[in-house]
């Protein structure tokens, strides 16, 4: 069984790398709609891998391989070019997030590929969003810090993704330049239980006190849209909405 599963890991590995050669990798959109306007903010860019023999390869499978291998950094280049671009395209009040690996932070210069695709683009900088994990802050050097300040000080926005699910969260939102709280879906499927509906309005209200805007993840009916307003979240994310599409 182990000599199996080595055997799939290095044909994944292999085949990660002809799809990055071969250009397989392909982009769609997901809306962010405001609460106050019930317009379009955002879209979120999503990295998908239609495989030639295996279909539509999910990111949770592949993106980690592509992190172990070192091949993310060329990947991310690549979204944050593309989706750069094609946010160029779109009315100027609409912005775009790109979500960015821990490994992004570990190179000698892990901004230069973030201003080179918005140079390259046109793109005002504070029309891109960056969106980070915890992860990238559970061995946070000074350097990430001074890089994410410096992101802030060009224009980008930057974004908590999954909030509400680590070890110590909080802290973060103090050492950390965010604006904007992504909560975990994990909690909108939870809405219409006291505890998840008291989870969801405290960090609304966090968000609110520290100047960041909150996003609900996963939004897919209604009512839980009705009970994200009564909470005061700001932004919402979901099927209700859109599933993500091509940027045509």
């Amino acid at each position: 069984a182990m000599d199996s599963d080595l055997r799939a890991r290095r044909a994944l590995e292999r085949d990660l790398r002809t799809a990055f050669a071969k250009e397989e990798f392909k982009l769609v959109y997901q809306p962010i709609v405001s609460l106050a306007t019930n317009r379009v903010c955002a879209f979120e860019a999503l990295l998908r891998w239609p495989h030639p023999e295996h279909g539509l390869i999910p990111p949770d499978k592949f993106i980690p391989v592509a992190e172990e291998i070192g091949l993310i950094v060329p990947i991310t280049e690549w979204v944050l070019k593309t989706a750069c671009a094609e946010a160029r395209r779109w009315p100027q009040h609409i912005r775009v997030a790109v979500n960015l690996s821990p490994v992004q932070f570990r190179r000698r210069h892990p901004l230069q590929p973030i201003i080179h695709a918005l140079a390259v683009s046109k793109l005002p900088a504070n029309r891109l969003e960056v969106e980070l994990t915890e992860s990238v802050f559970l061995q946070a050097e000074k350097a990430t810090v001074e890089a994410l300040h410096e992101l802030r000080a060009f224009g980008v926005r930057v974004a908590m993704d999954d909030f509400g699910t680590g070890y110590s969260a909080l802290s973060y939102l103090r050492n950390f330049p965010f604006d904007k709280i992504k909560i975990d879906r994990s909690f909108i499927n939870g809405l219409g239980q006291r505890d998840a509906e008291a989870i969801v309005e405290l960090i609304s209200r966090l968000g609110a006190r520290l100047d960041m805007s909150t996003v609900a993840e996963g939004v897919e009916t209604d009512e839980q849209l009705a009970k994200l307003r009564e909470l005061g979240c700001s932004e919402a994310q979901g099927y209700l909405f859109s599933r993500p599409v091509p940027a045509a």
